[in-house]
C-alpha cells in the first residue's frame, strides 16, 4: 500500500499543481485550513505558531499559511521523495523561505519530538495511510497542549461521496480507505483529543472536515 502510493505520487509530482482536483478538493481544503487557523488564533489570544502539514504535496498550503501574519516555522512532510523535491523547489522561491521546510517522512512515525507544533494539518492524503488510528495518535503526540488538528479527507457517507471516493478514487488509486464519519470520530476521541468538531463541505466532491484540539 505504501510503496504503490509512493510510486503514484512520484509520478504525479510534476503535474500535481495542474490537476483538476485543485478546484474540486485542494483549494477548498486550503481555504478551510486558513479559516480554522484564524478562528483558533482568535480563541487562544493569537501569537506566533508553528505548523506541520502531513502529506504536504507540493507545498501550496504551506505557502498560503506563510502569508498569515503570525505564522512561524512551517514544516511539510510527504512520503514521496519526488513530491518533496518539487515542494522544496517551490518553497525556495518563496519570500518566507527561511521559515518553510520540507522533509521525506512517514505519517505513522513522524520524525519530530513530542509537542513540537501548535498546528497539525492533513488534507486529502489520510485515505492512503494503512494504520489510520495510529496516525491520529501520532498527530496528537507532536501537538502542543491546546494545539489544533485539521484533518480533511473525502466524505463517503452519502451516495455522491460513496461513488466519488469508494468507487472512483478507489479504482484509480487502489489500496485506499476513506474512513467513515463515525470511525474518525472514534479514533480522534480515543486518541485523547479534548474537543472535536466535524462537518461536511462541498457537493460534487464532498469533504469531511475534522477539527480537534489537544
Amino acid at each position: 500500500m505504501r510503496s504503490s502510493a509512493r510510486t503514484q505520487f512520484d509520478q504525479w509530482a510534476h503535474r500535481y499543481d495542474r490537476s483538476r482536483l485543485n478546484e474540486l478538493v485542494f483549494f477548498p481544503s486550503i481555504r478551510i485550513c486558513l479559516e480554522e487557523i484564524e478562528r483558533w488564533q482568535r480563541f487562544r489570544g493569537r501569537g506566533e505558531f508553528q505548523m506541520l502539514d502531513v502529506g504536504c504535496g507540493t507545498g501550496t498550503l504551506l505557502q498560503s499559511v506563510a502569508r498569515l501574519p503570525e505564522s512561524g516555522q512551517l514544516v511539510g512532510l510527504d512520503y514521496s521523495p519526488v513530491m518533496v523535491r518539487r515542494c522544496a523547489e517551490k518553497l525556495a522561491a518563496n519570500p518566507a523561505a527561511d521559515r518553510l521546510h520540507v522533509v521525506v517522512g512517514d505519517s505513522e512515525r513522524l520524525p519530530f519530538a513530542d509537542q513540537s507544533f501548535d498546528v497539525v494539518t492533513c488534507c486529502n492524503s489520510f485515505h492512503h495511510y494503512p494504520h489510520q488510528a495510529e496516525v491520529i495518535r501520532t498527530f496528537r503526540r507532536v501537538l502542543k497542549p491546546s494545539g489544533l488538528l485539521i484533518l480533511i479527507d473525502g466524505f463517503r457517507d452519502n451516495v455522491i461521496g460513496w461513488v466519488v471516493f469508494d468507487v472512483g478514487v478507489a479504482f484509480v488509486e487502489r489500496n485506499v480507505h476513506h474512513a467513515r464519519w463515525s470511525e474518525l470520530h472514534d479514533w480522534i476521541t480515543e486518541a485523547g483529543f479534548a474537543t472535536l468538531r466535524q462537518r461536511k463541505v462541498n457537493v460534487l466532491a464532498p469533504l469531511l472536515v475534522n477539527i480537534a484540539h489537544r
